[in-house]
């Protein structure tokens, strides 16, 4: 089975030394809505991943942002993250305009290496955020 590819992007307050990362909660569909995720969405078919990050990006926080490395993934360089969707996350952070949940969110939070499990993460993100965990500088 070929899986849809899913784009997001962990926002972070410096591609060199991250100390926060900006967490999103859906607000919809009702199964996974009040979960935090990473902030992107479904790549288009014949979208570029970078091309497609960006225009969620927009879309859904109304930013722009740099994109930094890639943080792979153990399955074939991504992430499943459900039986139908595969992730690619990369590193990124804001370059113009200030994150609002305009899309498929309600809310949006920073959080630190002590308040990075005080959301309740999709089922699907939770070993992104494990790996994600070490490398966050403590404040």
């Amino acid at each position: 089975m070929t899986r849809r590819l899913v784009v997001a992007a962990a926002i972070v307050d410096s591609l060199e030394r991250p100390a926060r990362l900006l967490a999103a909660r859906r607000s919809r569909p009702a199964e996974i809505a009040r979960r935090w995720e990473f902030p992107g969405g479904k790549a288009e078919p014949g979208e570029e991943p970078h091309e497609a990050l960006h225009r969620e990006l927009r879309e859904e926080l109304g930013v722009t942002v740099t994109l930094g490395e890639e943080l792979r993934g153990p399955d074939d360089g991504g992430w499943i993250i459900t039986e139908r969707h595969v992730l690619r996350l990369w590193f990124a952070t804001l370059r113009s305009g200030e994150p609002e949940p305009l899309v498929e969110h309600d809310e949006l939070r920073w959080l630190d290496a002590g308040t990075l499990w005080d959301v309740d993460w999709l089922d699907g993100d939770v070993r992104i955020v494990e790996a994600l965990a070490a490398g966050l500088t403590p404040r």
